[in-house]
């Protein structure tokens, strides 16, 4: 019974995939569609960031992809060989193409942390270790423009996708924003939506450095383990700073890719 199950649960996500495909092919303009690969590797991307693609799940192969999708073996392949640099898939010698289990994180577009993990289908989770109202202090005034004296809640947590810890942010928001740092449950950015005050642009800054011994500890690493530190800024349309979190991320977990376009 449970090959059957898996039988149809398997069908029904190479459908997802398969619709997905030829859904792009009938709204794509004619130069789209004549680059066949491109629209493979939009659908699949899109097929993942829906969920109905978990991380560790097995694409179809190379040869029932191209059977099913009228393509080339050669399409298909520059179609899964990009998402393969973008870190999005990783293949298996003798045992095909899998849809990665790191997370990607894309500069080009402001997204927190929840978003992240809702775009792959993982379960975002959190712990808080700090949580409370305080006095802001020289670099966060200065990062936040705030006066000296000005009241800011403090949130540290630890970031989970499903049970697994992937990093640790520290987090100053203004008062005046939000007051009560109860408000804040899953996701900051879903809190300050709320309010009308997400944030519609960001300034990060980002470097990798080596875990110390409690930080190690909290994302279930050894002590030295590479990671990546970010510094972020977050602003509103009218140029106030509604946030300054500074993160680890576990570095054997976390991909960071940003579009590049020349001039």
């Amino acid at each position: 019974m449970a090959k059957v199950v898996f039988y149809w649960y398997d069908c029904g996500m190479q459908a997802t995939l398969y619709g997905e495909y030829r859904k792009l092919d009938r709204g794509g303009s004619d130069a789209q569609r004549s680059l066949a690969y491109l629209r493979l590797r939009r659908a699949i991307q899109n097929t993942i960031e829906s969920g109905a693609f978990p991380p560790g799940q097995a694409l179809p192969s190379e040869r029932d992809l191209a059977k099913k999708l009228a393509l080339s073996r050669v399409t298909v392949r520059k179609a899964i060989g990009g998402l393969v640099e973008d870190g999005l898939l990783t293949q298996r010698h003798g045992a095909g193409t899998f849809v990665a289990e790191r997370i990607v994180k894309s500069f080009s577009r402001l997204t927190g942390f929840t978003d992240d993990l809702r775009a792959r289908g993982l379960k975002p989770r959190v712990k808080f270790l700090e949580r409370g109202v305080g006095e802001v202090t020289p670099e966060e005034a200065m990062a936040l423009n705030l006066s000296p004296g000005a009241d800011v809640i403090r949130l540290r947590r630890l970031r989970f996708a499903d049970d697994k810890p992937l990093a640790v942010e520290s987090t100053v928001v203004p008062a005046t924003v939000i007051a009560d740092p109860n408000a804040i449950k899953l996701s900051l950015y879903d809190a300050l939506a709320q309010i009308g005050c997400r944030p519609t642009r960001a300034l990060q800054r980002l470097r990798a450095v080596a875990l110390g011994a409690d930080e190690a500890k909290l994302l279930d690493c050894d002590a030295g383990s590479p990671a990546l530190a970010i510094e972020r800024r977050a602003f509103l349309d009218d140029g106030r700073v509604v946030e300054f979190t500074t993160s680890l991320y576990r570095g054997d977990a976390y991909d960071f890719v940003a579009e590049l376009h020349g001039e």
